[in-house]
């Protein structure tokens, strides 16, 4: 990542002030670098020459509150020992899993409100697998798995780089208007539950097959803005969104979003990358 300078459910998922005041991670940008908790990531540390600290080595792992609510799919993930799939056993699963990933240091992962392919790289997706209803409400049982792993995330000192949608499935909200709706619902879900520790990704690889003008690459920006605008006491989330491999960004998005991601599929060098944040650097708009 590179630094570039309403209804809520609260009867499903209220917090109290001293609950939210209980959070024990924070995640901020100062300059070019990520701090958890008001220090530096990595502080110290180095790689063949090469300055780690400030840096936020994180993995996709959008899977972590997945299910399938069609019917005629679902069945395709259904676990061997049971022969049925439990979207509450993959979400437990996940979560036992994340503080070895902290021992091993990556502070970092992605979720989805949408997921990403479970079958890789493929066409047509029948399966439905949303948090988001087709006016643009959260459905409680995603979030109840969601805050789980936040609040678990929250305990480890880890960051969650939260996307809302994913082009595979944003054809399911009815209209722009559930699009928006989506993200303010999302936006307010962080705040009621006093989350410090979560960045907002607006979509996954935003120029690949969206549905909604809104999620394509020349109007994301809108979103982002529209992230930025809610504020609660004095305090924002970090947003941005990403593009498909290879894919620099955007002038709008440059200029509006915390920091950028780049994707590296397809980019098969290293040095394919190197290219990538340099020419992203050249981008007018981007900061730092």
């Amino acid at each position: 990542m590179i630094r570039v300078g309403a209804l809520v459910l609260v009867g499903y998922f209220g917090v109290s002030i001293a609950q939210a005041a209980e959070r024990q991670t924070t995640v901020e940008i100062r300059g070019e670098q990520w701090f958890i908790n008001g220090r530096p990531t990595y502080p110290g540390r180095t790689w063949n020459g090469h300055r780690v600290e400030g840096l936020l080595f994180n993995s996709r792992m959008v899977q972590g509150i997945f299910d399938d609510l069609n019917p005629e799919t679902v069945q395709r993930w259904a676990y061997p020992d049971t022969g049925r799939w439990d979207p509450e056993r993959n979400t437990r699963e996940f979560i036992d899993a994340m503080p070895e990933w902290r021992r091993h240091g990556m502070l970092a992962f992605t979720l989805n409100l949408q997921g990403g392919s479970p079958e890789g790289y493929v066409g047509d997706q029948p399966w439905h697998n949303s948090a988001i209803t087709p006016q643009g409400e959260l459905r409680p049982e995603y979030l109840k798995r969601l805050q789980r792993i936040l609040d678990r995330a929250d305990e480890l000192g880890m960051v969650v780089i939260l996307g809302i949608f994913y082009f595979g499935q944003d054809q399911r909200l009815q209209d722009e208007a559930a699009v928006v709706r989506a993200v303010d619902r999302t936006v307010d879900f962080l705040f009621d539950h006093g989350y410090r520790h979560v960045v907002i990704e607006i979509n996954n690889e935003c120029n690949l097959g969206y549905d909604h003008d809104i999620l394509k690459p020349g109007r994301v920006h809108e979103l982002i803005e529209r992230v930025k605008s809610r504020q609660r006491s004095g305090r924002r989330f970090l947003v941005s969104t990403s593009y498909g491999g290879g894919t620099i960004p955007g002038e709008n998005v440059a200029q509006s979003a915390d920091f950028l991601l780049l994707h590296g599929n397809g980019v098969n060098q290293p040095e394919g990358i190197t290219q990538m944040v340099r020419r992203t650097r050249q981008v007018p708009g981007a900061r730092g």
